[in-house]
């Protein structure tokens, strides 16, 4: 019988702690970002000095040069991404820089997009998926996890440039409003803004038959966030994975430093609204890394197991809960699939994979958590 009590007490005393620790959290909201095949070289670096003066890859060296050449590292780097190096470089956390021995990997062994974002939206990697296909996933997403549950129904969406994202999110049965490719903003209450888009973006041609121009998705997520007022949302950014498949380093660089300029939108708009100021964490990531340059020359433009160095990737946050870490510069390994429980937990929910084993937190993006 005291054996009994003994363990009631166990139990109960784990549930507590448990949701105290959720309560404690100040997170109430979560952004997630993704920057579609943005290798971690130009985030950690900054522009490539064997990239930069390349004619097959630049058209206009000296132009480019004047723009993101630098003498050191550090310099470059936060000419191409002056708020994530100021803001997330200070008061977040970033990880990745392989030259310290800070390692983030994919655990699926494909390297390119669907398996990419699948396993950041589930948690774990499906061998299953093995092209960039248009094939609903059968893997419900952390993104679906919530939207089931009451207190989030209805305050979480999904933007994409990348017309393949309804499938990896599988809208049709998650039910979570996703706007991408060519998509346009639909419903009965729309703003002037959104219809303005609506009308614009047929008329824009983009260079890419299934990725539309990263403008277009910003702004529709901008103005779904002032309408709805999410509580998770996800953007993904896709112009820097096409312009590098399209051999141009210097659109990469420049659609790279455009995204830095659009997060940093993101981030004052929360920031001036109580809904969201203090209590917003954003988590930012990569689906994939590239090949390595200049042996043989171009390998940079390309991903997947065949190219070394594809699952090569990066990861920061930054938020009410999160330590001021700066750039992690200790040896150390994270992987891909940790992303979606680590969102969860900054909501203050456990989330486990519905047909695989997730990753773990990464409890060092916590106040008081190793």
């Amino acid at each position: 019988m005291k054996f009994k009590y003994s363990l009631l007490v166990i139990v109960l005393l784990f549930f507590y702690l448990k949701e105290t620790n959720a309560q404690d959290l100040k997170t109430e909201n979560v952004f997630l970002i993704t920057l579609d095949g943005l290798r971690w070289q130009e985030l950690f670096g900054g522009a490539d000095s064997t990239l930069i003066t390349d004619m097959d890859f630049v058209k206009d060296t000296t132009e480019l040069k004047s723009f993101f050449w630098k003498e050191t590292a550090k310099e470059r780097r936060e000419i191409i991404f002056p708020f994530l190096w100021e803001k997330f470089g200070n008061e977040g956390q970033i990880y990745g820089n392989r030259w310290l021995g800070n390692n983030v990997n994919c655990t699926n062994v494909f390297w390119f997009s669907y398996p990419g974002y699948s396993e950041i939206l589930t948690g774990y990697s499906d061998p299953d998926i093995t092209s960039n296909k248009k094939i609903y996933n059968s893997n419900k997403t952390v993104l679906e996890f919530f939207n089931d549950k009451k207190e989030f129904k209805g305050k979480v969406g999904a933007f994409a440039s990348w017309d393949v994202f309804p499938f990896i999110i599988n809208d049709k049965r998650s039910g979570i409003p996703t706007n991408a490719g060519f998509r346009i903003a639909e419903g009965d209450d729309l703003t002037d803004a959104e219809k303005y888009l609506n009308k614009l973006q047929p008329t824009v041609p983009s260079p890419w038959s299934s990725v539309r121009l990263d403008a277009f998705t910003h702004n529709y997520a901008l103005e779904y966030i002032e309408k709805e007022s999410p509580r998770l949302l996800y953007i993904s950014y896709g112009e820097t994975d096409d312009f590098a498949h399209d051999g141009r380093y210097d659109h990469y660089l420049k659609s790279a430093h455009q995204t830095d300029k659009w997060i940093k939108e993101l981030w004052d708009y929360v920031q001036s609204h109580p809904q969201y100021k203090d209590k917003t964490t954003f988590v930012i990531t990569t689906d994939h890394g590239r090949g390595a340059y200049p042996n043989p020359k171009g390998e940079w433009k390309s991903h997947g197991k065949t190219y070394k160095g594809s699952n090569s990737i990066w990861m920061m946050a930054m938020g009410p809960d999160t330590p001021a870490l700066g750039e992690v510069k200790t040896a150390g390994q994270l992987w891909q699939n940790q992303v979606a429980k680590t969102v969860a937990k900054f909501l203050g929910h456990e989330y486990e994979g519905d047909r695989y084993e997730c990753g773990k937190v990464v409890n060092d993006m916590f106040e008081n958590e190793k």
